[in-house]
């Protein structure tokens, strides 16, 4: 385990960071503090890439954000976008983000599973934006992510009329890339993230820089391809392979 938090363990790896969050008293709500404490974790992916890990404790992702704080806020707290600001850090951090999410992860939990690249569910988990039952919207990031990830009508679903998607609903709708034993969770999840990390880390790198660039544009595949053309991995690779072709 790495540094000092209060609400987040943090393990870090050479080639990824895992990231429990830990308030147990409170189903992993998403607080204030937890939120700088990712934001500290976000520089440090930024600082040095690798993948990243995210996860909840005992058995739930996130129960949503901290009521009590939510109550609290005001106008100028909403215009800071205190949590939507955090999420759109988390999507365009420089390596792949992967969610194992297991039981509720609800409202602002939801919206932080959104913003990661890649999901992987357990057979409790549940994803869900309640916020209008409580007078307000999903607002850091569900109401325009969630139609990009499963289509506006299964979208509207949850964020109208408060469905639920249980595992078996989200892997229909490509929520998840799959839904694995609650034991085998975090393993799997690790075994996803080490396939990745067979493939060329520039390559990844750049691959997720033109998907996630705002309008496809056949520029932008050509400069990305341009750099990597030029890079010692991408012929180490093709050398081996052909090689190994070769010698069959």
């Amino acid at each position: 385990m790495s540094g000092t938090y209060e609400t987040l363990l943090v393990e870090e790896r050479d080639d990824r960071v895992v990231v429990t969050l830990h308030r147990p008293e409170a189903r992993n709500a998403i607080s204030g503090l937890m939120i700088r404490e990712l934001h500290a974790v976000c520089e440090l992916l930024e600082r040095d890439p690798r993948f990243l890990l995210l996860t909840g404790h005992g058995g739930v992702f996130a129960g949503g954000a901290d009521i009590a704080e939510l109550l609290r806020r005001g106008r100028d707290e909403a215009l800071q976008g205190i949590n939507s600001r955090l999420f759109e850090r988390v999507r365009r951090l420089p390596m792949p983000t992967l969610a194992a999410v297991d039981g509720w992860a609800l409202g602002g939990g939801a919206e932080l599973s959104y913003a990661c690249d890649l999901r992987i569910a357990g057979p409790d988990a549940v994803f869900g934006n309640p916020e209008p039952g409580l007078g307000i919207l999903a607002a850091a990031g569900a109401c325009w992510r969630l139609p990009e990830l499963v289509g506006e009508s299964v979208a509207k679903q949850v964020l109208l009329a408060g469905r639920n998607l249980d595992a078996r609903a989200a892997l229909a709708a490509g929520l998840v890339i799959d839904v694995v034993p609650a034991d085998r969770l975090l393993d799997e999840a690790h075994a996803l993230l080490d396939r990745m990390a067979r493939s060329s880390a520039a390559a990844l790198r750049l691959t997720k820089l033109v998907v996630d660039s705002p309008g496809a544009h056949p520029v932008a595949d050509d400069l990305a391809q341009a750099v990597l053309f030029e890079g010692q991995d991408k012929r180490e690779r093709m050398t081996r392979f052909l090689e190994k072709r070769s010698s069959v």
